[in-house]
C-alpha cells in the first residue's frame, strides 16, 4: 500500500492519496483545487488516479474533485447520504452506510457519521494483502485529534436555522459508532489545528480510535447527552462569510480551473483605471511594510496562512480585486485564493515597485504603544478578536466588535472620539485598522501589541 498525507497549513486541511502499488491504481480523499501536488505524487509513484471521494459537503474549502475528474478520467464517489437537500447535484457514484468497494487490494468500507452535516461520511480502510482487519480511518470533519466536528456551522453560516441542534443529536449518535471500532485503528482527520471546522484541535497530523477515547472530550460524557451537546455548541469560533458560497459551490456545477492561472502584472496606468472604477486594493505585505507607507484605500490582508481566510471575509465572489503582493510570492498567493474560489483576480501590483506604479503619496498608519493605552482618558478602546477571546479576558472597559463583522457594525465605532483598535498580536488589527480608514476614519490609532503585550506586562484584565 502507498500513502501520502498532502496537508494544507493555510486553511488547516488535510487531503491523502492512498494507493494500490501491485495493481498501479490510487485514489485520492478530499482533494485541494490545485490538483498539480496530486498528478505529480501519481506521476512519481507510476500510479494512475481512478477514484476520487469526499467525506462531506465541505463550507472551508472549494474541493478538487471535479478537477481532478476532468484531468485523469477517475469517477468521484461520493455521499447518498442525509436526505433531501443534501444530495450532490452532479454525476457521481453514490455511497451509502456499509457501501465496499476495491482500489486494487485496498478495500473501502463507508460509515454513515452524521453530525457536521448530514451527509457526512468516514472511510475505513483495509489492506487486505497485509491483513483481514481495518487499519486506517479516515474521519473528514467528523473526528479530529482532541475534537470532533462542529454542527453549527450550517445555522451559522449559511443560515439553516434549527440544524445545529440536530447536527449535536446525530454527532452523540455518531461517535458511539466510532467508539465500537478497534482501538488500534489509525485516524486520519480532515483538519488540523488553526481550522475553523471545530474548537480545540490538536496538532499532530493523526492518532488511533484508542487514543481518542481516552483523551478526547468528546468521548467523556458516557450517557449525558445533554452536557454533550451544551459542551460541543458552546464557544465555537466564528465562522467565515465564505463558508456559505463553500456549500453552493461544492455542492452544484460550476467552473473548473484545471491549472493555477498567471496573474497580469499592472502598470500604473492600470492600477489608477482600476481603482478609480473601485476595484479593490489588497495589500498582502507584512503589517509593519504596510504601516509605514500604504496606498490610501487598500486593505492590509497579509500574504501568510489566514491569507485566504480573511481574503473570504471580505472579498465577495462577484467582484474582481487587486493584489499587491512581491511577484515571487503570486503562485503561492494565488494557490491560495483558488482553494476558496476566488478566481476573480483582476491583476497584481509588484511590491517592490510600488513607489513607482503609484504615484501619489503613501499614507501611514498611526501606531501607539502600551503607554498610551495604559494613559487612555478619552478614546474608545475596540478589541476586534473574536467573542470567546474577548470573554475569556479583555481590557476594562474595551467594547467587543469581531474584525470579520467589522463592516457591518461601523455604527459601533465612533467617529466623534479617538479610537484605539486591538487585537491578540496585531494582525488582525491590521486589517481592521485599514478597513476603518477606508471607510473614512481619522482618529484611529492601531495598539499592534494587543493582548499579548498587555497580559505580558501584567496589565489587569476583566473576563
Amino acid at each position: 500500500m502507498f500513502f501520502q498525507h498532502v496537508y494544507d497549513k493555510t486553511l488547516a486541511q488535510a487531503s491523502y492519496f492512498i494507493g494500490c502499488q501491485k495493481a498501479g491504481v490510487a485514489a485520492v480523499i478530499d482533494p485541494k483545487r490545485d490538483i498539480d501536488t496530486y498528478l505529480e505524487i501519481a506521476k512519481q509513484n507510476n500510479m494512475q488516479i481512478t477514484h476520487i471521494f469526499e467525506t462531506h459537503i465541505h463550507a472551508d474549502f472549494l474541493t478538487g474533485s471535479r478537477e481532478l475528474a476532468a484531468v485523469t478520467g477517475a469517477k468521484m464517489y461520493l455521499s447518498d447520504e442525509g436526505g433531501e437537500g443534501w444530495e450532490y447535484e452532479f454525476a457521481h457514484e453514490g455511497l451509502k452506510h456499509g457501501t465496499e468497494l476495491m482500489i486494487g487490494n485496498l478495500k473501502i468500507e463507508v460509515l454513515h457519521t452524521p453530525g457536521h452535516t448530514p451527509e457526512s461520511i468516514s472511510f475505513l480502510l483495509t489492506d487486505t494483502p497485509a491483513s483481514k482487519e481495518p487499519v486506517m480511518l479516515f474521519t473528514g470533519d467528523f473526528v479530529f485529534v482532541g475534537d470532533i466536528g462542529r454542527p453549527d456551522l450550517l445555522e451559522k453560516a449559511a443560515g439553516l436555522v434549527g440544524t445545529q441542534d440536530k447536527g449535536a443529536e446525530q454527532m452523540y449518535k455518531s461517535i458511539n459508532l466510532f467508539s465500537d471500532l478497534p482501538d488500534f485503528i489509525q485516524v486520519w482527520p480532515g483538519h488540523g489545528a488553526g481550522s475553523a471546522c471545530g474548537k480545540a484541535l490538536g496538532a499532530v497530523p493523526s492518532t488511533t480510535v484508542g487514543y481518542e477515547k481516552k483523551r478526547n472530550w468528546a468521548f467523556q460524557y458516557g450517557a449525558d447527552k445533554a452536557g454533550f451537546v451544551q459542551f460541543l455548541l458552546t464557544d465555537q469560533p466564528e465562522p467565515p462569510k465564505y463558508f456559505a458560497k463553500m456549500k453552493e459551490l461544492n455542492k452544484v456545477n460550476r467552473p473548473l480551473l484545471t491549472e493555477v492561472p498567471k496573474i497580469k502584472e499592472l502598470s500604473s496606468a492600470d492600477l489608477k483605471a482600476a481603482t478609480d472604477k473601485g476595484i479593490k486594493l489588497i495589500d498582502t505585505r507584512n503589517k509593519i511594510n504596510f504601516q509605514n507607507g500604504f496606498i490610501p484605500g487598500s486593505i492590509n490582508i497579509q500574504g501568510n496562512n489566514s491569507f485566504a481566510t480573511w481574503m473570504g471575509w471580505f472579498v465577495s465572489y462577484d467582484e474582481q480585486f487587486i493584489l499587491l503582493a512581491d511577484a515571487s510570492q503570486m503562485d503561492d498567493l494565488t494557490r491560495k485564493l483558488m482553494r476558496i474560489g476566488l478566481d476573480n483576480i483582476y491583476g497584481f501590483v509588484d511590491a517592490a515597485k510600488i513607489s513607482q506604479v503609484y504615484t501619489g503619496t503613501l499614507s501611514k498608519s498611526n501606531m501607539v504603544t502600551i503607554e498610551t493605552v495604559k494613559a487612555n482618558q478619552d478614546a474608545e478602546v475596540i478589541d476586534i478578536r473574536g467573542v470567546a477571546e474577548f470573554n475569556s479576558g479583555h481590557i476594562a472597559g474595551a467594547k467587543n466588535v469581531f474584525v470579520g463583522t467589522l463592516l457591518q457594525n461601523l455604527d459601533k465605532v465612533p467617529k466623534d472620539k479617538p479610537v484605539i483598535i486591538h487585537c491578540q498580536g496585531g494582525d488582525r488589527a491590521a486589517i481592521g485598522y485599514s478597513l476603518l480608514v477606508k471607510n473614512g476614519y481619522t482618529n484611529i490609532s492601531n495598539y499592534s501589541g494587543g493582548i499579548n503585550e498587555w497580559v505580558a506586562a501584567q496589565q489587569p484584565i476583566v473576563s
